[in-house]
C-alpha cells in the first residue's frame, strides 16, 4: 500500500509540474443544457407491446 501511495504522488506532482509548464492547454468546450447529440427514439413499429 505505501508504494502504491508513493507512485501515485509521484504521477500527480509530474503531471502537475507538466501542466505548469505547459503554454497550452486543451479542454472540451461544454455542451449547451438543450442541446442532444441524439434525436429522441420513436416506438420503432413495435405495436401492440403497451
Amino acid at each position: 500500500p505505501t508504494k502504491v501511495s508513493r507512485v501515485a504522488l509521484e504521477n500527480a506532482a509530474s503531471i502537475a509540474a507538466m501542466l505548469l509548464t505547459t503554454e497550452v492547454v486543451l479542454a472540451d468546450e461544454p455542451e449547451e443544457a438543450g442541446a442532444s447529440a441524439h434525436p429522441p427514439m420513436g416506438g420503432g413499429g413495435m405495436g401492440g407491446m403497451m
